[in-house]
């Protein structure tokens, strides 16, 4: 038997959140303000945000970091054309950010194949966050939405395992990658990348979905038609956010 470690023999805990913030659509500055008082009492060490908007000097990213007293960085995509054309008269850039309580000591981005699926510029952002004991070598992505875009998909987590291999030597501390990857747990696309219900996209490299270890038992839906915005698209429930370590 394996014996049970308390939190002070396991060693520092570092908190970690996922979040896609949706952008400029719906009612966007009272959400603003919803996700300020959410972060700031859950407490995270280290978030990943995806569809952030920056427009001008104003990045909401950066609004959130000033609020909360955190440190950020972030990625824009460099194809924001159909953000634009869904929200009539917008010009705001959408990408990925990192917030952390500690100082963010380099960064990288990786810029996401789209084979023959949509171009919408999709990234993944790396960022070195000066922890305490290690540095945590920490990623957020987000991947093509397309129903049927999983060959895509598939892609563009290959690119992202490599990516994450490239790098996950810059600290002892394991990789945390999180995201919104428009993808169910048995799809393809993350089998392949977790590497550990299939070949892994990166010979040897296995990233466990945290989920699984955290509390399976526990709802775990991050789409949901109960909101009427995921609704209106008549896409079933499912968990499409993650993180994953390794």
């Amino acid at each position: 038997m394996l014996p049970v470690l308390t939190r002070r023999e396991r060693g520092p805990v570092v908190r970690v959140l996922t979040w896609n913030v949706w952008w400029r659509f719906g009612p966007w500055e009272a959400r603003r303000e919803a996700i300020a008082t959410t972060l700031a009492e859950l407490g995270c060490d280290i978030v990943g945000l995806q569809e952030v908007w920056g427009e001008g000097d104003e990045n909401l990213a950066g609004w959130l970091a000033d609020r909360l007293g955190m440190h950020w960085t972030w990625a824009a995509s460099d194809r924001p054309g159909r953000w634009h054309a869904r929200l009539d008269g917008s010009t705001a850039d959408v990408g990925d950010a990192v917030l952390s309580r500690w100082p963010i000591i380099d960064q990288d981005v990786l810029r996401l194949p789209t084979g023959d699926g949509r171009d919408d510029g999709h990234r993944a952002l790396f960022a070195l966050v000066d922890a305490p004991v290690h540095p945590v070598p920490f990623f957020t992505t987000h991947l093509n939405s397309e129903p049927h875009g999983s060959a895509v998909r598939c892609a563009q987590v290959t690119a992202l395992a490599g990516f994450v291999a490239s790098l996950r030597d810059r600290s002892p501390f394991p990789p945390v990658v999180t995201g919104d990857y428009n993808a169910h747990p048995d799809s393809d696309e993350m089998r392949l990348f977790g590497g550990y219900r299939t070949a892994p996209a990166v010979p040897g490299q296995v990233l466990v979905d945290a989920w699984e270890y955290a509390d399976p038992a526990a709802p775990a839906v991050t789409w949901d038609p109960v909101n009427p915005y995921a609704a209106q698209t008549l896409e079933p429930p499912g968990r499409i956010d993650y993180i994953h370590v390794g």
